[in-house]
Order: C-alpha cells, then structure tokens, then sequence
C-alpha cells in the first residue's frame, strides 16, 4: 500500500485515546510494517493510533533504526519501488537520528532489562526525545519502567 491507512489500544487494553492531546510516541518498527503491508490480523490493532495522528490528536515518531528495517525487506527482495513508496509515506512523520548518547543509554538499557540491541535502542530513543509512550508489538518490553509501553489491543 502506497500510504499508512486511515481507519486499536494502550497497555491493558486503554484505547489510544488516553494519550494526550499532541502527545509525541515513539512507534517501534512492527506496528509501521503491519500498516504499510496492510497485516490482516496485526494492523486493525494499531489503526487507531494512526488515525488519531491523521486528526493530529498525537504526533508520530519513528528512529532511524525502525526506518532501516521497515526499508530492509522491500530492499531484500528487489522490490525498490516498494521500498521508495514505503520510505515516502515514512519521511512524513518525525524521524529521530540515533546519536552517540542514545548508543551509551541503549548499553546501558540492554543491561538493565536484558532487551535485544534494535529494542534497547527503541527505547533509548524514546527516552531521549521525550516521548510520552513507546508504541509496539514486542512483550520483550515488559519489563521497562519510567516509560509507558503500548501495545497494540
């Protein structure tokens, strides 16, 4: 699909709507790849947020790191046009370098919580921009502390 769809839900199954209005979230990578490939279970979980960011109620980020591995499978595939609508659609949300502090923190988040690399550094961007939640699909964030973590209902 060329763009994210228009038209569900915070942790514990709160709806996207108890985030605050012009909140900023971190999306991680997942809920961005089951939008654009139009997912038939995973992206009806997450439509919401983006239709609340369609009305502009919340605001979007993505990292550098989710936009290299949403980019990653329409590249490994041959599919570069694909790859270009994808990146497109992507470049019209706030996308967040990963800088060397955010690496030290990701270390750092690694050890404390025993997450995987690309989720540590997630996290550490989340943290560094100030997001108000870090939105996924992955339950290896559990365990985090000091940052809501929402996951698609």
């Amino acid at each position: 699909m060329a763009n994210l769809k228009k038209p569900a839900s915070r942790r514990q199954h709160r709806s996207w709507g108890a985030l605050a209005e012009g909140a900023t979230v971190l999306v991680d990578t997942a809920p961005w790849i089951y939008l654009l490939q139009d997912h038939p279970e995973f992206a009806r979980r997450f439509e919401g947020l983006f239709a609340a960011a369609e009305e502009g109620r919340v605001e979007l980020a993505l990292s550098t790191i989710t936009l290299a591995e949403v980019l990653t499978g329409p590249y490994k595939s041959g599919e570069v046009t694909l790859a270009k609508r994808y990146e497109k659609a992507l470049k019209s949300y706030q996308i967040v370098p990963f800088s060397e502090a955010m690496a030290i923190q990701a270390a750092q988040l690694r050890a404390q919580y025993g997450l995987k690399l690309p989720d540590a550094a997630q996290l550490a961007t989340a943290l560094d921009m100030g997001a108000a939640a870090l939105v996924t699909h992955d339950r290896d964030f559990s365990a985090v502390q000091g940052l809501p973590i929402l996951y698609g209902g």
